[in-house]
């Protein structure tokens, strides 16, 4: 039997190993399925885009059309977060070594991130319905660009954080082989910024989920009324609606998505951003991720590396060290160069001069009640906001270290935490709202808890990146010593945590002011409750078209924002990236 097998198979060797690639193909056919899955969302996702307008588009609230809802907000999600990662590398990468470029961007980043979501939505949506009148591309974009605005400033402050931490004998390192700086960038700041990035991430994503619903239904006036299919749309109708079931549906679909993504992308790329930390001595507990472990397991990945990103990468670091080595060790910028950059600064110059003078012309139509409105509200959102952190770093900062200092904690904790980040505030209001109602507050107290709801998230998420990035040498050395826990948050977690707290503190304080417009603003069916803050004075001016108001409310927004991130919080980045810095 064995021997007549043989003599007919003799002929044909590919077929008796044929059997043994079964398993690995079957392996490797959910990666397959996954790619032709995401593949189909976006061919059905760029069909609606290049279908006609539809100004005003009716949102049902059965729940047979929550998979395509959901469909529908991930894509725009995802393609938002692409974005800002790169807005974020690029902008980060330009503030921590140039000192020029530092003094004006780093202001703009804490000026833009403090500017509400409702702040950028008429210009924003007004300019993509122009580009793309008759396709429904345009209003598409314009939730995109509005989810951007909401995602990318704690990513970009985070990178920009890490890269001024790079330990100095590491950049001494990279100069003595005379590194490019593709090399420099590949092999040293983003494998030490990627522990802070993936978390700032993970709340960047969170953050476009509490804000879907501003995102995906929007109304400019009474006349311009724009509405998108989305989970964010889902639940704001219902809420409008004043329908329970629908809003527990949509919740629930919503949480189910979340905890999808959270093992099929984030628990893979937290237990991959692991060998990044920067240790001598590897730690006795990692984190860890079937998913991981299945892709590592694959045949068809490694073949595409093999083929198609690792050449183009050896590519890259072939050409960028000849260029590295072929040029002087001091060579001045050619006239070229200054030329393109003193146009590209004149148009610059020219367009926020324009900018400005319309600005003031719109400003000067605003009336003494509107003005009284304005400053008081921003007294009152004032003192919330700095509560709120107050409130929020006295359980983040202990919490965060201690599930940051447990991966095995971490795997559990980390799902929970983003959840909870990512529950649109608005949409448990009517469930908060009632309470309140009965307990005798009111909403000023709500919109404090919605505050928290919509920013702690950002200081735990930072806090629990630096203490995974805390290396395991140190904390070896406290338990060698004998560190009282006084003494271990002293010398070591503290100081060790401190530039990913500073930047989980700025972005909080700037993520709190944005969701004022939602925390001191909200209808509920067909009622409008509303406390005295700037948030609401933003709110209402977006509903009744009122510009001038809407302008003075934000800038009056921004400056605040700017002002004590100034005094304050570039103070402890500059401590941050000196003292704090972790080298030998």
């Amino acid at each position: 039997m064995t021997h007549r097998s043989h003599k007919s198979g003799a002929g044909l060797p590919a077929w008796s190993s044929f059997p043994a690639a079964i398993p690995s193909l079957l392996r490797d056919a959910p990666i397959m399925i996954g790619v032709l899955a995401i593949f189909y969302a976006f061919f059905s996702l760029t069909h609606y885009w290049l279908a006609p307008v539809n100004a005003r588009t009716e949102i049902s609230l059965a729940p047979s059309v929550l998979p395509q809802y959901a469909m529908y907000s991930v894509l725009r999600i995802a393609i938002s977060y692409a974005i800002s990662l790169f807005v974020a590398i690029l902008a980060g990468y330009a503030a921590a070594y140039n000192p020029r470029v530092e003094r004006f961007l780093i202001p703009i980043l804490d000026t833009l991130q403090s500017i509400p979501v409702l702040s950028f939505l008429p210009a924003v949506m007004l300019s993509m319905v122009a580009l793309f009148p008759t396709r429904q591309l345009g209003i598409e974009l314009g939730s995109i660009l509005l989810i951007f605005t909401g995602q990318v400033w704690n990513m970009a402050f985070s990178f920009y954080s890490s890269l001024k931490s790079i330990p100095r004998e590491m950049h001494e390192v990279a100069d003595v082989y005379r590194w490019s700086w593709w090399q420099k960038f590949t092999q040293l700041e983003l494998p030490y910024a990627t522990i802070g990035l993936v978390w700032n991430s993970m709340m960047s994503v969170a953050g476009a989920w509490f804000f879907l619903m501003a995102c995906e239904m929007f109304v400019l006036s009474d006349q311009r009324d724009f509405r998108l299919p989305g989970l964010g749309s889902y639940l704001q109708t219902a809420a409008n609606a004043g329908d329970t079931r629908a809003i527990v549906w949509g919740l629930a679909v919503m949480i189910g998505v979340i905890i999808l993504i959270d093992q099929l992308v984030w628990r893979p790329v937290i237990a991959w951003a692991e060998k990044f930390k920067f240790e001598q001595v590897e730690g006795a507990e990692s984190a860890r991720s079937p998913v991981l472990d299945f892709l590592r397991r694959s045949k068809v990945l490694p073949f595409v590396a093999t083929h198609s990103t690792r050449p183009a990468g050896e590519r890259l670091t072939v050409y960028f060290a000849r260029k590295r080595a072929a040029e002087s060790p001091a060579q001045p910028p050619g006239t070229t160069r200054k030329l393109v950059t003193w146009i590209v600064l004149t148009a610059a110059l020219a367009g926020v001069a324009y900018a400005a003078l319309r600005m003031c012309v719109l400003l000067l139509g605003l009336r003494a009640p509107e003005l009284r409105a304005i400053f008081s509200g921003a007294g009152a959102t004032f003192l919330r906001v700095e509560l709120t952190l107050v409130l929020a770093g006295l359980w983040t900062i202990p919490v965060g270290l201690y599930v940051g200092l447990r991966p095995k904690l971490s795997a559990i904790a980390q799902p929970i935490a983003e959840i909870a980040a990512s529950v649109p505030a608005t949409a448990l209001f009517p469930i908060i709202l009632l309470v309140l109602i009965r307990a005798g507050g009111g909403l000023g107290i709500g919109s404090i808890a919605l505050l928290l709801l919509g920013t702690q998230w950002y200081i735990l998420f930072n806090v629990i990146a630096g203490a995974i990035a805390l290396p395991t040498d140190l904390k070896e050395v406290c338990d060698i010593f004998h560190f009282s826990s006084y003494e271990k948050w002293r010398e070591f977690l503290l100081p060790g945590i401190f530039p990913f707290l500073i930047t989980g503190f700025v972005t909080a304080s700037g993520g709190a002011w944005n969701a004022s417009i939602v925390a001191e603003y909200f209808h509920f069916k067909g009622q409008t409750f509303s406390t005295i803050g700037l948030g609401a004075v933003i709110s209402h001016a977006t509903d009744e078209g009122n510009s001038r108001v809407l302008l003075a409310a934000t800038i009056v927004m921004a400056a605040m924002v700017v002002t004590i991130n100034r005094l304050v919080w570039r103070r402890l980045y500059a401590l941050a990236s000196t003292r704090f810095k972790l080298e030998t």
